[in-house]
């Protein structure tokens, strides 16, 4: 066998990679000739070219057609409009059986009923592929699966059909494989180029990667910013497969990985010791043989952790599956050069192909084993739960309901019961009160990620993460929040439905309406109303009045509208308004004089007419794509504002008098000359602002944009000496992967408008360290002196950088300002704790004078 896989190879890659398809599946022979193999479907043999997601589709239609074995379920679609398909495949018994088949795998996953007999259960396995887009084995793989599955005649596949229900999800991310494919098919050489350098290895900006809104989709299944992450959730608690399968791939120069992974994470870990002792190694024990009986090199245990809780090799494991992770070298076209010889996509398709069906044969193999573990899971939940101190967490915003909103749909995306607060209650300097506040009790099925979305930790087993060491998503939403050690009455648990935003309608005024600014989406209500050229001023002081007939205090940045200098009448603008706080859910309030009882008039010079802000955006070339798509995201799915994207190398011919607001979020701006930066700096300096996140602040500060400093580094003196095999953890604990920390906040900066708290969190991946400002007034948010909250970060970066530095500073620049924030506020779409902050200096930038 391993002979004729060699000598194959010496075919492929040392002439065309144009080749009979008995490759890939010669072994499950016979096949039933009715059915189309992808090559007949397709015209061409897989691995030839990349196979475009719409055709990806029509062929599943098209076994789901000819086959009685399979069927065809769209569960979503993407920002594109792309179908979110799931196969599913089993043989003609099980599939008239499948209801009656699910109920009883449901009870399975109910921790009320005790099953030990499986015998009549198949496994259910979720074939999942391509969560990156330019990593297009994966779709090939499952193009090939899904004809061997449903055209194989081989006793061998009708065993596997008898005893699995198997639900084949061809492509997690049509929008970016489809980017992905169009480059490399336009650009595929013939005869093929292996060179390295070739365009066809080389993607443009922002790559295929991502989704539309050049989202990560696999660090998103525990966030749930994205259609596709949302689809796949709802459909995965509708079946809570045993196996789930995750397949990537990694640079050209490796081979091929699977688990286990390492061990790391927290001293404490939410995901059971058996998923990794166990059941891993049982599977592993599979892979390893059908990767050596086709000769393929692999490794395990060396690299990407299973930390997050959010990809999608590891958030089946709070689930009572069994989540892996296959990573297959990338030929990142169709043939690409290695110190070790030319790399074929058809070569990778196999290994993906061949590790799909060594999943399969170990899921049937170990099906007690997972059952087993499956009924004990959800059972073993609520007994931790049971144990454990914390009985309870209470939380809520006592302003902000659309966010307090935004977190319990969350809750209820992973099956969290939430419970709303029946009357005030008081902890320590907090209240919580009845309307705004929730109860999550502990002693849940969900308990796993009751733990994930609130429990912090500062302790680990190692110092070096392959992503994110921190996901208290509680702090992500800077939801007030705390553990309660007693059981308190639960009622009327919170539903997708009863889950709103209730307001009062406001009665028709003559002469003003105020809107606070202590809501999520007041931004979006703001764009909304000048987009219908309404003038609108914002408070810079705080007032208490008479509003909706009843005494009202207002913070800073609450909207003022009056009625006589609009140049509509007023029945016309009591629509609109009403209108806008029904679509927005924020409360408006009716006032009927200009006298305050605390604080100012309405008439006063500290309620200041604000301008449009006229928003463009730099992208391509040296921009990060992922910081560019969070603000991308905001703008238009949250706020429902539009931002004009121009390509950096478009820059030096833009009129930018056409904006009073760029946003630069990290890069590294190389294609921007001299001669470019002195534009920039010119345009700030007539009143208009810049507004930088991470490496652009430090771009910013580097190349003399703004007058500001970046903390200076300190030298390690000590001289110590390690062992070289060391140098990857020493040198690794200094990076900040990703870490939440405490901030304090001056709330009466307009950066801080409709912010309560002085002390909020804000999450820190990066090295960039700001000097508080010369000016006393405009370092808006500074770090803490005891500034961690979660995750992993050295003592030597708290101590030397992070207390030390500011988060947020404004810089004067002529007329305008530049806002610096050292952290990415719109980190993966999820940070609404810090979206508000953003957009904040998106509405409010032209309000703030520099006083020294």
């Amino acid at each position: 066998m391993k002979k004729k896989f060699f000598t194959i190879i010496l075919f492929i890659l040392t002439q065309s990679i144009v080749f009979s398809q008995n490759y890939y599946f010669e072994e499950y022979a016979p096949f039933n000739k009715n059915i189309p193999s992808p090559e007949e479907f397709l015209g061409y043999a897989i691995g030839d070219f990349h196979t475009r997601h719409d055709l990806v589709i029509s062929y599943m239609e098209k076994l789901a057609e000819l086959s009685d074995k399979a069927s065809l379920k769209v569960i979503g679609k993407t920002n594109e409009n792309r179908k979110l398909v799931i196969l599913t495949i089993t043989s003609l018994e099980n599939h008239k059986n499948l209801t009656s088949i699910k109920e009883k795998h449901l009870q399975v996953v109910d921790e009320n009923i005790d099953i030990t007999d499986f015998t009549d259960l198949p496994v259910f396995i979720n074939l999942a592929y391509n969560v990156h887009g330019n990593e297009p084995s994966g779709t090939e793989a499952a193009l090939l699966a899904a004809y061997t599955l449903v055209a194989s005649e081989n006793p061998t596949v009708k065993k596997y059909l008898d005893n699995t229900i198997i639900f084949l999800e061809p492509t997690i991310n049509p929008d970016g494989r489809d980017r992905f494919t169009n480059w490399v098919n336009s650009f595929k050489g013939t005869p093929p180029i292996a060179d390295k350098n070739d365009i066809e290895h080389n993607e443009g900006w922002p790559r295929g990667r991502t989704n539309h809104y050049l989202f990560d989709l696999n660090r998103d299944l525990l966030l749930a910013v994205q259609p596709e992450s949302n689809a796949r959730l709802k459909w995965f608690h509708e079946w809570y497969p045993n196996v789930v399968t995750d397949f990537h791939e990694m640079s050209t120069t490796s081979t091929f990985f699977f688990e286990p992974k390492p061990l790391s994470a927290s001293l404490n870990p939410v995901t059971p010791d058996e998923n990794y002792t166990s059941l891993t190694f049982a599977f592993a024990k599979q892979f390893s043989e059908d990767l050596d009986e086709i000769g393929s090199l692999y490794f395990t245990k060396e690299k990407y952790d299973a930390t997050y809780p959010g990809y999608g090799s590891t958030y089946g494991d709070l689930q009572g599956s069994l989540a892996l992770l296959f990573e297959q070298a990338a030929a990142r076209g169709h043939l690409q050069e290695t110190t070790t010889g030319n790399l074929s996509f058809p070569f990778t398709i196999r290994n993906q192909f061949v590790s799909t069906f060594a999943t399969i044969n170990a899921a049937i193999k170990n099906k007690d084993l997972l059952y087993s573990y499956q009924n004990k899971f959800f059972k073993n939940a609520i007994e931790q739960a049971s144990e454990s101190k914390i009985k309870a967490y209470v939380f809520g915003d006592n302003y902000d309901q659309n966010r307090n909103k935004a977190f319990l749909d969350l809750l209820l995306k992973h099956k969290i019961k939430a419970y709303p607060l029946d009357k005030d209650l008081k902890l320590k300097n907090n209240t919580y009160k009845k309307g705004y506040a929730y109860t999550v009790p502990t002693k849940q099925k969900e308990y796993l990620m009751v733990r994930t979305i609130f429990e912090t930790y500062n302790k680990y087993r190692d110092s070096v993460f392959y992503d994110a060491s921190s996901w208290s998503v509680a702090n992500f939403y800077n939801m007030k929040y705390a553990p309660l050690s007693k059981d308190i009455a639960y009622k009327n648990k919170i539903t997708p439905e009863s889950n709103t935003v209730k307001i009062d309608k406001c009665s028709l005024s003559e002469y003003a309406y105020l809107i606070p600014w202590d809501d999520y989406y007041a931004p979006a209500l703001l764009h909304k109303l000048q987009e219908k050229n309404i003038i609108v001023k914002t408070a810079v002081e705080p007032i208490t009045t008479i509003a909706n007939e009843t005494e009202v205090s207002f913070s800073r940045g609450t909207l003022l509208i009056p009625v006589s200098i609009q140049n509509i009448d007023k029945d016309t603008l009591f629509s609109i308004i009403n209108t806008l706080s029904e679509q927005y859910k924020i409360q408006v309030y009716s006032v009927n004089t200009g006298y305050s009882l605390k604080g100012i008039d309405l008439g006063s010079t500290n309620f200041v007419t604000l301008k449009q802000p006229k928003v463009m955006m730099l992208v391509k070339g040296g921009v990060s794509a992922y910081e560019a798509g969070e603000v991308w995201h905001l703008f238009e799915k949250r706020m429902q504002m539009p931002i004009v994207k121009v390509p950096e190398r478009l820059f030096y011919k833009t009129d930018l008098h056409r904006y009073n607001v760029i946003v630069m979020v990290s890069g590294s701006y190389s294609l921007l000359s001299e001669k470019d930066k002195e534009k920039l700096k010119n345009w700030i300096s007539l009143g208009n602002t810049l507004i930088t996140t991470r490496t652009a602040s430090s771009w910013a500060i580097k190349n003399k944009i703004v007058e500001e400093n970046l903390l200076d580094w300190v030298k390690d003196t000590t001289k110590s000496r390690f062992n070289y095999a060391d140098s990857r953890a020493v040198i690794g604990k200094q990076s900040i992967g990703g870490a939440i920390f405490e901030i304090d906040l001056d709330i009466t900066h307009p950066i801080a408008y409709g912010y309560h708290d002085l002390k909020i969190p804000i999450y820190k991946n990066n090295k960039v360290f700001i000097s508080p400002t010369k000016s006393r007034f405009s370092t808006v948010a500074k770090y803490t002196e005891n500034p961690h909250i979660d995750g992993y970060v050295s003592p030597e970066n708290i101590n030397n950088y992070i207390k030390k530095s500011a988060a947020i500073i404004v810089s004067k620049v002529g007329n305008g300002r530049t806002i610096l924030f050292a952290d990415n506020p719109n980190f993966r779409g999820a940070w609404y704790g810090t979206n508000k902050l953003f957009m904040n200096a998106i509405s409010f930038g032209s309000l703030i004078k520099i006083p020294y």
